[in-house]
This record gives C-alpha cells, structure tokens and sequence, in this order.
C-alpha cells in the first residue's frame, strides 16, 4: 500500500517538473482498484445446470492462461485528481491551497500615462514604512559639534575615545581611568571619558561668561580645523603650529609688538584708550585647552609657573598632573578630537551668549580692568586734534608736535631699558644677585 501511494505522488510530482505535451501524445494510464469489477473475458467458466436428455457432442472449451492478480492499490486523493483533470483539459497546474492571482494591470500607452501612475503609487505608499531615525554622522562633528548636554556613551565610543595604548606604555596616574584590557590595549572607561568632558565644558562655559580668554592649541597633523572651528564657536583663540617657548613667561619680548584694544561689554571697539595702553603688559590667557599635551608641555609648563587654568586630553601614557582639568580619552583619534574640541567650543558660545545677554539688561559679569580710565570727550577730541595735526605737512614745523626722529629715539630707549630688566630679571632668578648673607 506505501509502494502504491509513494509511486502515485511520484507520478502526479513529474507532471508538475515535466514540460505539458499535447493531449493525444499520452493518454491516462488505465488504473484498477479493488472494487473495479473484472473483465468477462477473464471471468472462470461456470458449470451448466444438470439436464434430462441425452448428452451431446460440445465444442472443446478453449483454455484460458491466468492472469496474474493485480497489485492492490489506493484511490487516488482529490489532490491527484484534481492534478490529472487539469491536466487533460489542458488548464495550467494550480495549487488548490494558494489563493488565485489577480489580474495583471493594463499595460501603460505612453510616457505621460506611466508617470502619472507613479506618482499615484507614490503618494498613496509614501506615507507607509517605518521613520528612519537619526543615525551617527562623522562628517557633522566639525559642521555641527554636539552640545554638552548631548554627550553619549554611543556617541563616545562611535569616536573610538575608549582606545588606549599599549600595557607596556600606560603611566600608572591613569589606573583610576582604565576599565580594563583587551589584546594588550588599555580600554578607557567612557564613563569617566562623559564625566571629566562635562565638567571641562563646565568650565569652559564660565570662563567665556565671565569674559575669560580662552586659548584652543592643537598642533598634530589633522587638529586644525577641529581647534579653529573651536575657538570660532567660543569667540576665543587658536594655535596649530609650533608653541613658541617663552610667549607667556617672556610675551613682552616675543608679543610685544602685538596690538592691544580696548571693547565693551557688548563687544564693541571703545577707541581713546591706545596711549594707555603703552606700558601695559602683554595680555594673558585665563584658560588654555590642549589637545595634545605630549607634544606641548612647555606650553602647560609655562601655564602652571602663571596660575593659567589648562584643559588637556589625557591619554594613557600621558601623565594626568600635567593639567588642571584632564579629559581622559584617546588622543590619536582625530574624530575623538573633534568630538571634545566641538563640545567644548560650544561650551564657551553658551557662555558667551549668556554673558551678552546679561550685558544687554545692564548687568556685568566680569571685573573692569584696573588702570584704565575712561577718556571724555573733550580728551577723545583733542586726541583726534593732535592725530589730525600730526598727519598735516607743516606738523613738524609747529613748536608743539615731536619730530620723528624724536619718536624713534624714544621708542629705541625704552626698548633698551626693557632688555635691560629683563636681563637683570633672569639673573635674580637665576640666583646670581642674591644675598645669603640676610
């Protein structure tokens, strides 16, 4: 019975992979159940009923060869029948559980017809399908650099700020910010990387209230865009190239010559201030953030021998006391750097904002520089009188204006006296001129 069914299936599963032929190529094959009757030819003879009369000479009976019995097999299901019907009227093969397919849409006449079934289809599934959330950018840290507030672990570690160095390069000052090791690298602890950048952006975000100066340096291949956009977004300052040694402890000699001005507390230029302006000392900056402090220590050597602030970003084998505030996080990274430089600056336009929102409702939240006093307006225009009078060809000639020569030869001298204390300076501080006798 197994033999006979697996052999139907087996048959009607060729019909449905074997290409159609024609109807008068194969007929149906003849099957026989148990309950079919059999043919009167293969029937057994059957005896004649007993007669009275005498008997008579009969043809010889013709002897029949037996048939063999036929196999046993099943009726076929509904399914093969189905199959075989199809079949013989020629219909294609369809499966009986599988709803029918529709009917293919007219084909389109021209251009016009086809757009205009498309925009059809488009606004009626347009509105269907999920809403693609937003998705990591790196190409938008330099653009649009990511608020404090929207300082993420994901957004850390997308920046590759997790990586350290090798086991063998680590400075021990830095075990409070390692989470642990993989293949012989250290692997910072992001949540100590999201903590020390908010409180950094904290303090940036004061210092540019209180109208702080605030010095961005980052002097690696690739740091200078991310440290400009930085100081841009602060309203501060920036420094990609070589820190010259000396421009804090000795600025008056590298930066003398730099010019100095006076603004308000709206950031507007205040002029009449440029003669007292003359003697003042070079300006310094009030916080100082280094991007790579490996390659800048005498510049945050300067800044702790000045009381300067400075903000670094601490890689494991850097030694976290080099700055006030560090950041512990990867400093090869140039899209990790781009990430503290972008939070911090807009650290510092936050600041700024806020700072001239207050000076707009007449509130000042810095201290007024000590020395200064403002000029009148009679002395602001006697100082436009003399810088008129000054321009004029017959100055010279007046018994009240100096020649220039008079100028140059004042300028030269003060500037000998100021080599001179410095000269003397460094050699008090070199201990030269001190008296142990005290």
């Amino acid at each position: 019975m197994a033999t006979s069914s697996t052999r139907t299936v087996a048959t009607a599963v060729r019909h449905l992979i074997a290409p159609r032929a024609p109807a008068l190529a194969r007929r149906p094959l003849q099957r026989r159940c148990l309950s079919t009757p059999t043919a009167p030819w293969e029937a057994a003879p059957t005896e004649a009923a007993p007669t009275d009369t005498a008997p008579t000479a009969t043809a010889p009976t013709p002897t029949l060869t037996p048939t063999p019995t036929p196999t046993p097999v099943d009726p076929p299901s509904p399914y093969e029948q189905l199959l075989r019907a199809q079949y013989q009227s020629g219909v294609g093969l369809v499966d009986p559980q599988r709803p029918e397919p529709s009917s293919a849409p007219p084909a389109l006449a021209n251009v016009a017809e086809q757009y205009h079934a498309y925009r059809q289809q488009t606004r009626q599934l347009g509105p269907l399908g999920a809403d693609i959330s937003p998705h990591y950018q790196p190409h938008s840290l330099l653009t649009n650099p990511p608020a404090p507030a929207d300082v993420t672990l994901e957004l850390l570690l997308a920046s590759e700020a997790h990586q350290g160095h090798a086991t063998s390069l680590w400075n021990p000052a830095n075990a409070r910010y390692i989470h642990g090791i993989r293949h012989g690298i250290h692997v910072i602890s992001l949540d100590a990387t999201a903590a020390h950048l908010r409180r950094a952006a904290k303090v940036v975000h004061e210092v540019a209230y209180r109208a702080g100066m605030v010095l961005f340096v980052g002097t690696r291949h690739g740091q200078d865009r991310a440290v400009s956009r930085a100081a841009e977004l602060a309203k501060g300052y920036h420094l990609f190239e070589r820190w010259i040694p000396g421009s804090i402890t000795n600025g008056k000699q590298i930066l003398g010559r730099c010019r100095t001005k006076v603004v308000n507390q709206l950031d507007a230029h205040a002029p009449g201030y440029e003669e007292q302006l003359y003697d003042r000392p070079v300006l310094r900056p009030d916080l100082v953030v280094c991007l790579n402090p490996l390659e800048n220590y005498v510049l945050l050597h300067e800044c702790a021998l000045n009381n300067i602030p400075t903000i670094g970003v601490i890689d494991t084998n850097a030694d976290p006391t080099w700055v006030t505030y560090p950041i512990p996080a990867n400093d090869d990274s140039l899209r990790c750097i781009q990430v503290i430089a972008g939070v911090l600056g807009r650290a510092g336009e936050a600041g700024q904002k806020r700072r001239l929102a207050a000076a707009a409702r007449g509130h000042v939240t810095y201290r007024p520089v000590e020395g200064l006093i403002a000029p009148d307006k009679d002395e602001r225009e006697a100082q436009a009188a003399r810088g008129e009078e000054g321009r004029r060809p017959d100055a010279a000639s007046s018994p009240e204006t100096v020649s220039e020569s008079e100028v140059d030869a004042d300028a030269d001298l003060a500037r000998r006296l100021d080599e001179v204390d410095s000269r003397e300076h460094h050699r008090q501080k070199a201990g030269r001129s001190i008296n142990f006798s005290e």
